[in-house]
């Protein structure tokens, strides 16, 4: 029978996953708990595949004199964590060991075939199964597998309903995801918590931006969701002047650009079907089109960004997504408009530097914390040893 919550069992636990190898008399000193205690509860966690008994401070050349102390750790590949970035246009997956280093990853486009239901909970299996052999490990092995989609997203995994689009994008993951503790999440909350050690104790917005913007809100410290997990859902973007539409930094850029098909001369960068691919390079180069649309551009994050900080009294918001990696003269542009307005506060802008990971980096921190939370909830398998060397993805 596994041990209650709230056991000494747990304690060394949470103590094993703060900390490297340890012996039973730092254990003490961490927890508070008795010598007795302490050994009876890592003998235990040995047992149940948590732990892992390693050499004594003698052979481990650590051993000065008097009797050698007993040494633990966390073993580390006694289960795996599964992160899925499930977007309408590309799933990715990561697989990490139980202190969220990846082992295995596996990517796959949907195109413009991620509507349809079917195609994307294929899509999903196949990249997770596809992961899980990157990194050696069986199925089995799973502890939480951490879904993160475009959509509102409630503290039981369900989106409201919709025009039929949350429900595309949140048909039901369970029935194909056969291992493991399944939780589903909004993508910009995953982004959030991705964003989280790098923010500091900033309250911050993780502003996913390319084919359509959604905020993950970070306020004192807390995620904040709403009842129905529309919290940093940004359809109210239809409303403000200026902005008119959630669409995001790319799907706007591709508009501005077709739409000054008319003005831009053949040699141009921007001419040709993927011309907006080079935006930023003509921009660089002075293409007075590309200068005007990245102008618009910021323009419009200046003003999202405007509304955020207004409503949550953030201190930052980070440009979050694929999209990040370029973004650089949007945001130039975004703190020039900033600054000639008279609002305050004025947030941060600054661009991610997770890129296109930060939703799938997002979730393996979501799946970790949801071990840490009641690691004695999840059932190891009875062999906790992965069955192959992980390999680095």
């Amino acid at each position: 029978m596994p041990p209650s919550r709230g056991s000494s069992a747990e304690v060394v636990l949470a103590y094993a996953f703060a900390s490297g190898a340890f012996t039973a008399t730092e254990a003490i000193a961490g927890t508070g708990l008795t010598r007795s205690t302490v050994l009876a509860a890592c003998d235990e966690l040995v047992q149940l595949g948590w732990l892992r008994a390693l050499d004594d401070a003698r052979a481990a050349g650590e051993y000065r004199k008097g009797r050698p102390a007993r040494r633990y750790a966390l073993d580390d590949d006694a289960g795996v964590l599964v992160g899925v970035d499930a977007g309408q246009h590309r799933v990715s997956v990561a697989v990490a060991d139980l202190r969220g280093v990846v082992r295995g990853r596996a990517a796959t486009s949907l195109g413009d075939t991620g509507l349809d239901v079917a195609v994307r909970l294929g899509a999903v299996q196949d990249a997770v199964s596809a992961a899980l052999a990157d990194a050696g490990v069986a199925a089995d092995r799973v502890l939480v597998v951490v879904v993160g989609i475009p959509a509102p997203v409630d503290v039981r995994g369900a989106s409201p309903r919709d025009d039929g689009y949350w429900d595309r994008m949140n048909p039901g993951f369970g029935a194909l995801l056969g291992h493991g503790r399944l939780v589903v999440e909004n993508d910009a909350n995953l982004a959030a918590l991705a964003e989280r050690p790098s923010s500091g104790d900033a309250s911050f917005a993780a502003l996913l931006s390319g084919e359509r913007f959604g905020a993950g809100i970070v306020v004192d410290g807390a995620l904040l969701r709403g009842a129905r997990g529309g919290a940093g859902e940004m359809r109210v973007l239809d409303l403000v002047d200026g902005v008119g539409s959630p669409e995001g930094i790319g799907a706007t850029a591709r508009l501005l650009v077709a739409e000054a098909t008319d003005r831009i001369p053949p040699g141009s960068l921007l001419a040709g079907r993927n011309g907006s691919e080079r935006l930023f390079e003509a921009a660089a180069l002075g293409d007075p089109v590309a200068v005007e649309v990245v102008d618009r551009l910021g323009d419009r994050l200046a003003r999202v960004s405007v509304l955020l900080a207004s409503l949550l009294d953030i201190d930052r918001v980070v440009v979050a997504g694929a999209i990040a990696d370029a973004v650089g003269p949007v945001l130039d542009r975004a703190r020039v408009h900033l600054a000639d307005w008279d609002y305050d506060p004025v947030p941060e802008l600054v661009a991610s530097r997770l890129g296109a990971d930060v939703v799938v980096l997002g979730a393996v921190a979501r799946a970790l914390d949801e071990v840490r939370s009641d690691p004695l909830a999840l059932s190891l398998p009875v062999n906790a040893s992965l069955s192959a060397p992980l390999a680095v993805g």
